[in-house]
Formats: structure tokens, C-alpha cells, sequence
């Protein structure tokens, strides 16, 4: 077996100090240019990999960032992971995922397997069975930096960074509005979660600000999946009044909805629209194509990187609580085009 080179090695052909060797390899300040460019020559002639458990030992950082994520079914996680790790790499760490599968159980798991594994910071997105927030908080509380991406809640004083929610949402609403829908129905995610009540609050304000009726009826409590999305279309089209188009809480509950829909043969988007909020992959390549909400995936794990980079690296004792807060943007496909069938 071929011996593992370590630092010892290194200073031994170069004839300086193992602890000059380990300086120059972390690019210390009060090492020479040269003397690192030595160094770094005979470790890459010596093949030598850094042993990572020994430098978190000697410094007290592991270079881990820790992001527990909800689900890894939809691939909007998996382009916020991608922003998360372009910055990552270039910061010199390393990312542990841990899916909570929508359960609070998994994520006290996550977070514990996180914390054991000694992590220098936590980005998290709330489960959507998650009721109790303690294992969020005991985090903070140990002075472990964390900060919530996406599926956010203010009340327990953790920075953020998301979509405005309920920009998106009032702007979906108008679009759908603006298409020739007059009757227009939601079906909604958990409410204890601040995304999804963000979401219902742009609805509402925007039919109001339109003078459309804002229906009670016409609300229906989801829970982000394709089966909402057909139970919640099943039951607004048999209302005495039912709507003619739906804003769906996120793409997948959409992507119900036009199940539905396609079962009982009501064209979209003649007879009725349908609105979606993320952007998932699958929304343009389906028929109809999607319109939906952009939530800036990528950018949001980049800025949920640097958030949570500045308080690892931050020296105040206390960190001021950061909301960031991205602008969303409006996707218009096939789905929600009625007027345009009209005049074409």
C-alpha cells in the first residue's frame, strides 16, 4: 500500500519546518510568495492530499457547511445546492446534504447528524410537517451560525434569504387576470410556514386590487404535492360556482392540477389557467407548458452561502439578523394564455 504523504514529508525534501510547510499550504500572510510556491511544487510532485480531520483540530474549523433541504424530489432544492456549492468550493468548503423528507422528525435528525459532525454553519428549508421550531433555535442558541433558504420563519430570529413570495404570487395572480380569467382560485401550501401564507396574502391583495370577488370557496388548503394538486381541482370544479383557473402554491400542485383537468377534458388554457410558483424543470417541457414563478434558484444558494460565510467568519459576539430578500420573475408559457388563443 502506498505510504500517505503527509506535511512531515514535505518539509523533509524541502529541508524547511513542518509548521512553514502547514503555513504556506493555508497561504498564511507571513509566508513568502516563493517559499509557497515551493511548497505547493513538492506537494503536488509528492501527491499529497490534506488531512482534514487533523486541520479541524488544530484550527476549529471542519470547512463544512451543513444544508438540509426538504425534499430532493423537486429540482428547484437541487439548483439552489448548485448556487450553494459554486461558492462554496471557491470558499474552501465542503457541502454535507441531509434530506428531512417533509417531516420534523428527519430534520432534528439532519440538524443533529449536523452538529455531530461538527459542521462551522447550517443553511436549512423547512419541512412542511415541521410544527416545532426548537432544534432551529437550540442551533442558535449554541452559537452554531444558521440561516434558513426559501421556506423561511421570521419569528425565531434567524437570517434568511428567499424569494418575495408574495410579490410572485400577486404578480402570477395578475397575470392570470390580465389573461381574461374572471373567477380565480388557490390552492394554498401550510400556512405555519411564512412562504406559503406569503403566497395566499399576493393572491388575495391582488384580486382585491383588481375588483375581483376574493371567494373563500375558492381557497384550498394543499400540502405541495401532485395529489393536492388533483384533490384541490376535484373539489373547486364541483363548487356551484367554480372557478375558471387556479394559482397553484408551487409547480408540482400544478402539475395535479392540469391532471385533473386533462381528466375531466377541460382544455387549458381555453376553458381555464393555471399558474404554478417555482420554475421546476419539468413545467416548460410538459403540454401545456407552465407558466409559473422564476424563484432565482440558483442565485438564492449563492446568496445563501455568503450569508451564512459572513456569520461564520463574522468576529462581532453577536450577529445582526440579515433578511435577504430576491425579486422574482414571471414565466408566461401555454397555460395561462387564453386571451392570446382568443385573438390569434
Amino acid at each position: 500500500m502506498k505510504k500517505r504523504i503527509t506535511i512531515n514529508d514535505i518539509a523533509r525534501e524541502l529541508g524547511i519546518t513542518a509548521a512553514t510547510v502547514s503555513r504556506a499550504l493555508s497561504d498564511h500572510p507571513e509566508i513568502s510568495l516563493s517559499t509557497k510556491n515551493r511548497v505547493k511544487a513538492v506537494a503536488e510532485q509528492m501527491d499529497y492530499v490534506p488531512n482534514k480531520v487533523a486541520s479541524s483540530l488544530r484550527s476549529g474549523k471542519t470547512k463544512l457547511i451543513g444544508v438540509l433541504i426538504p425534499t430532493a424530489e423537486h429540482s428547484f432544492f437541487g439548483s439552489v445546492i448548485h448556487g450553494i456549492s459554486n461558492i462554496a468550493s471557491k470558499k474552501g468548503y465542503d457541502v454535507l446534504i441531509y434530506q428531512s423528507n417533509e417531516t420534523e422528525e428527519f430534520e432534528k435528525k439532519g440538524i443533529q447528524t449536523f452538529i455531530n459532525a461538527r459542521v462551522d454553519g447550517i443553511l436549512a428549508s423547512i419541512a412542511k410537517d415541521t410544527a416545532d421550531f426548537s432544534h432551529f433555535t437550540a442551533v442558535r442558541d449554541k452559537n452554531i451560525p444558521i440561516a434558513f433558504f426559501d421556506r423561511i420563519k421570521d419569528e425565531l430570529d434567524i437570517s434568511s434569504v428567499s424569494i418575495d413570495d408574495y410579490q410572485g404570487a400577486y404578480q402570477a395572480t395578475t397575470a392570470l387576470i390580465e389573461g381574461g380569467y374572471k373567477r380565480i382560485a388557490h390552492i394554498s401550501g401550510p400556512q405555519h410556514i411564512k412562504t406559503f401564507a406569503d403566497r395566499i396574502q399576493g393572491y388575495q391583495d391582488a384580486l382585491r386590487y383588481h375588483q375581483v370577488n376574493a371567494d373563500t370557496e375558492l381557497l384550498y388548503p394543499g400540502n405541495i404535492s401532485i395529489a393536492a394538486g388533483r384533490a384541490g381541482t376535484k373539489h373547486l370544479l364541483s363548487l356551484n360556482n367554480p372557478p375558471d383557473a387556479i394559482f397553484a402554491v408551487e409547480d408540482f400542485t400544478a402539475l395535479g392540477v392540469l391532471k385533473e383537468l386533462k381528466q375531466q377534458r377541460i382544455q387549458v388554457p381555453e376553458q381555464f389557467g393555471v399558474f404554478g410558483f417555482c420554475n421546476d424543470i419539468f413545467g416548460e417541457h410538459i403540454s401545456p407548458s407552465l407558466s409559473t414563478v422564476d424563484q432565482q434558484t440558483v442565485n438564492m444558494g449563492e446568496e445563501a452561502f455568503k450569508l451564512i460565510y459572513e456569520l461564520i467568519t463574522s468576529t462581532a459576539t453577536e450577529n445582526q439578523i440579515q433578511k435577504r430578500v430576491l425579486q422574482p420573475a414571471l414565466i408566461i408559457r401555454e397555460s395561462s394564455q387564453k386571451t392570446a388563443i382568443k385573438h390569434q
